[in-house]
């Protein structure tokens, strides 16, 4: 029984540093997202953080101020998604059939 329990601890050692790799790689990564045809376009890391935001000087209309703020949040909304998506379907490998709610 204690050869077993110590083999779980390795394996759970084992996986927790593969976790934290996978982690690391996805704060590393960078995605963007565009809205409008490319008229604003969000880069941010996999840490959820907005790097880079980029707007084409043609979308800045000084009358239509809100559509260029909707064009910003449909970008960031689209581009923090994406980093979800790609969360969930790397780190979610590590608790596939653990049913542990609120992870990931």
């Amino acid at each position: 029984m204690r050869g077993n329990m110590n083999n779980m601890m390795k394996q759970m050692q084992k996986m927790q540093k593969k976790m934290m790799k996978a982690q690391e790689e996805l704060h590393e990564m960078t995605f963007e997202a565009s809205a409008g045809g490319g008229m604003v376009t969000v880069t941010a890391n996999g840490k959820k953080e907005v790097t880079d935001v980029e707007i084409k000087e043609e979308v800045v209309d000084p009358d239509d101020v809100e559509m260029l703020q909707d064009l910003i949040i449909a970008a960031t909304n689209d581009v923090l998604k994406q980093i979800d998506d790609k969360t969930e379907a790397t780190m979610g490998q590590f608790t596939k059939g653990l049913n542990m709610p609120g992870m990931f």
